[in-house]
């Protein structure tokens, strides 16, 4: 054999080595880069769907029908592109549609036959969604008064109350006076001068029939020393805890106050939880106390609680000297001095002032709340927070004991709104579409859609911004937002329709569901942590080349603002990879591990491990 042949034979090893050489990381590489894609992309509700599944539900569940259409369509297209089909799929789904809303209108008829008002305004509300003109048939305030006059019959002040605020514009002169007599009956000074305002709006030469004894008491002050009468401690006593085989009392104190003169009080969830968390295995009993330590316990029980809201309805057997009122309530604004009521420490009917030291904070998973600095301790929780005027401000839900002073309050505006579905008892169910948001200077933005939930059904777009709900644009101050979105969902039920317009032009007729008690909980399980990243920890990826076999690399492709990944300086084009992903799910939290090579400290490796609670307040 010749040198040529050998040095042949070694220029061709070395060749086809050579071209191994560079196959192989290229072939990596662009396996890690389709891998990293498919790992970003948002997992599909439904991959097959037939007509059949539409035309199933119809007659029993017309939203759900509604809601179906929606998913073929985003499925197969507007049109119902099925390969092979004979093009009169979409007159199909047309005349679908139009049987399910007929049949959405005989439910709300036969609602109103029924006399079930909130069923009727329940389907008014879906059917205003789809532009249905409601006019004939009653729109939804109408039936919300009708409700309301119906509980006041019944001797229901609180939710009659309630609802005729909700629906006033369609108060008569007849309708506020009677409402004005029932709230003097019920002992609530407030309600009363509520109702007596909209009796002297709507007189128009009745004034004389409005009898002097309800302006005098309407037009009274109530004083701190009134007010506290109607404040109770509460106790929660959850046997003996055993620590280092000592055993201990198991106490949780609280405070509450009453809403109505046949014992309803209100109060935070967390006091009352172990009565109702299923997951609690051991001793519960609730008691409330109207005086000290020596006072008799009255045994309580909870009517419904709203955890979401951090809010709880209970009821004693016990008739109250003074009610709250959650009509006439008062929107307080900063620098407005408050007093605080509660049991701190168990002392009962204690005093403190302050004044609203902000407004907006967000800690609760729905809406804001008020940041007030009159002393708030340990069983002051469930108490009043109330104005100079005797006005229900909010209600202590919350005090950081390593800062003094720094405590927070539920507004009452937002206890008004929570009260109906805690009233019907039980759990307060809130619907919600999958949605997680980030405010920006063009508004909302969807950063992430949470698989098996209604927008993802639709396949609901990432990246577009919210441009209208039920066909109204809505608009806040800024970084109040998102908190304006939730309430134009908070007062509606799962399985109502709602329409949702997005900045791409795509227009959604959803079907909302039950918001899960820890929205992203779920999502953790069923989607990949590159795709979680956004929803929990701000940072919104895309794939890059990678030079680890074990690794996907990506590149920040967006970090939302005010998120942890934005407090921790990760910026822009920042590449990154993800090293590590754990869920707590009974702790309510998450923790991602990740390699980033700042751009802002001269791309230098560092290691990172970012924490997020499952509990995110940005979701709607």
């Amino acid at each position: 054999m010749t040198r040529k042949h050998i040095n042949g034979g070694l220029y061709d090893c070395l060749r086809k080595t050579g071209w191994l050489i560079v196959l192989v990381p290229v072939f990596f590489s662009c396996r890690s880069v389709a891998e990293a894609e498919r790992r970003l992309a948002p997992p599909r509700s439904t991959s097959e769907f037939r007509l059949d599944d539409i035309k199933n539900s119809i007659n029993d569940d017309p939203a759900l029908a509604i809601h179906r259409i929606g998913i073929y369509k985003a499925i197969y297209g507007p049109e119902g592109a099925i390969p092979g089909n004979d093009g009169e799929i979409l007159e199909t789904l047309e005349n679908l549609e139009e049987t399910a809303v007929s049949k959405l209108k005989e439910f709300q008829v036969q609602a109103i036959e029924e006399e079930r008002w909130g069923d009727a305004a329940s389907l008014a509300r879906s059917l205003v969604s789809l532009g249905i003109p409601v006019e004939q048939s009653g729109s939804e305030p109408e039936f919300v008064l009708s409700e309301a006059k119906k509980d006041l019959g019944e001797g229901k002040y609180l939710p009659a109350f309630l609802g005729a605020v909700q629906a006033h514009e369609e108060l008569s002169f007849e309708d506020a006076l009677l409402f004005l007599e029932h709230a003097v009956k019920a002992k609530q000074r407030r309600t009363a001068a509520f109702f007596l305002a909209a009796t002297e709006r709507l007189a128009d030469g009745n004034e004389g029939t409005i009898q002097e004894e309800y302006r005098t008491y309407a037009r009274g002050r109530d004083l701190p020393s009134d007010m506290i009468k109607g404040v109770a401690t509460v106790i929660v006593d959850r046997g003996t805890r055993i620590e280092r085989g000592i055993g201990f009392p198991d106490m949780v104190l609280g405070s509450a106050f009453f809403v109505d003169v046949s014992g309803l009080l209100i109060t935070n969830y967390h006091v009352i939880e172990s009565e109702v968390d299923t997951g609690y295995e051991g001793y519960s009993r609730m008691y409330v106390r109207m005086g000290s330590s020596s006072s008799p316990r009255i045994p309580a029980k909870v009517i419904g609680w709203d955890k979401a809201m951090d809010l709880a309805l209970i009821k004693a057997d016990f008739s109250p000297e003074y009610v709250f009122s959650v009509v006439d309530r008062s929107i307080p604004q900063v620098g407005d001095t408050v007093l605080a009521i509660g049991s701190p420490g168990g002392l009962e009917k204690t005093v403190t002032s302050g004044i609203v030291s902000a407004l907006g904070r967000r800690f609760l998973q729905l809406g804001d709340v008020i940041q007030i600095d009159a002393a708030v301790n340990h069983g002051t929780s469930g108490g009043p927070v109330v104005d100079q005027e005797g006005r229900l401000v909010g209600i202590v839900f919350a005090g950081v004991e390593q800062y003094q002073g720094l405590n927070f309050a539920v507004p009452a505006e937002r206890l008004a709104a929570a009260l109906p579905s805690m009233i019907k008892g039980g759990k307060a169910e809130r619907p919600w579409l999958g949605l997680t948001l980030s405010e920006t200077v063009h508004g909302a933005e969807i950063i992430y859609v949470a698989p098996g939930t209604p927008a993802a059904d639709q396949q609901v777009k990432e990246g577009v911004y919210i441009k209208s709900i039920n066909n109204r644009t809505v608009t806040a101050f800024q970084g109040a937002l998102i908190t304006a979105l939730q309430d134009c969902l908070f007062q509606l039920r799962p399985g109502e329709l709602i329409s949702l317009e997005t900045s791409d032009g795509a227009k959604h007729t959803l079907m909302m569901a039950k918001r899960p008690d820890i929205p992203l909980a779920e999502a953790v399980k069923k989607d990949s942590r590159e795709r979680l990243a956004a929803p929990l920890f701000g940072i919104i990826l895309s794939p890059a080349m990678s030079k680890d076999l074990y690794f996907f690399d990506y590149l920040v492709k967006k970090v939302v603002r005010g998120s942890i990944a934005y407090e921790a300086g990760l910026s822009e084009n920042d590449p990154i990879s993800i090293r590590g992903f754990q869920v707590e799910e009974k702790d309510g939290y998450a923790v991602l591990n990740i390699s980033v090579k700042k751009r802002r400290s001269g791309y230098l490796q560092t290691f990172m491990q970012l924490p997020a609670l499952l509990d995110s307040p940005d979701t709607l």
